[in-house]
């Protein structure tokens, strides 16, 4: 499993590489860690003890090579290849998620939504809406191993089982209940209402200056 400390290591390497992409347009060639801490809300030696760990290596006058940080962080992410996504709910969230243009920009392609509901099956969509008892087959057969899961709390748990059971090795959790990661699944739970309450507390109490770590 995952430790939570190397989650943020690799959360803080996605907002590392977003913000490089951005410099570059700029036209920048190379970077300071200094100028790409202040980017991402982060220290100068966090940004170099990241980098380090996955041997990316700079100059101290001239700083890190931007193209070079890019190749090194898509081989991380795996940008060399399309990677396939399925959603399970195909609700008002499940379907925002299915018309997501910027999943293609991460090269993520949602390619099915499964959903229990007869009424929500559709062949004919950009993403076709599949019945849940479908699902385990499609998963098996098409080799893929990324769920986003958009069911109510009451069926969360037996459907996250039935994901793992068929193979499914990370999984991007909206319903309102944590699910447990196992020995060969992933989840990362994105609660809505956890987050507002948390907001509302830090404006109420007028508590600024958070920086990206306070966040995770």
């Amino acid at each position: 499993m995952i430790k939570l400390k190397n989650r943020r290591v690799i959360s803080r390497l996605s907002r590392y590489k977003n913000a490089l992409y951005r410099f570059r347009e700029l036209g920048f060639e190379r970077i300071y860690s200094d100028y790409l801490a202040e980017e991402v809300g982060v220290t100068s030696s966090q940004v170099r003890k990241d980098f380090s760990l996955f041997d990316m290596t700079g100059n101290k006058r001239a700083g890190y090579q931007i193209s070079l940080l890019l190749e090194k962080l898509e081989q991380l992410f795996l940008k060399d290849r399309i990677q396939k996504v399925i959603i399970v709910g195909a609700g008002r969230l499940g379907s925002a998620f299915s018309h997501y243009r910027g999943f293609s920009r991460e090269k993520i392609e949602i390619v099915a939504a499964f959903d229990i509901d007869p009424s929500k099956t559709s062949a004919s969509r950009s993403v076709p809406v599949r019945p849940l008892s479908e699902m385990d087959d499609f998963i098996k057969s098409e080799g893929i191993e990324l769920a986003i899961l958009t069911v109510p709390e009451r069926v969360a748990e037996d459907v996250y089982a039935k994901l793992v059971n068929a193979g499914i090795k990370g999984v991007l959790n909206f319903a309102p209940i944590p699910l447990k990661p196992t020995e060969t699944c992933i989840v990362t739970t994105y609660c809505v209402e956890l987050e507002l309450e948390t907001l509302i507390y830090f404006v109420n109490e007028g508590i600024g200056g958070l920086d990206a770590e306070d966040c995770d």
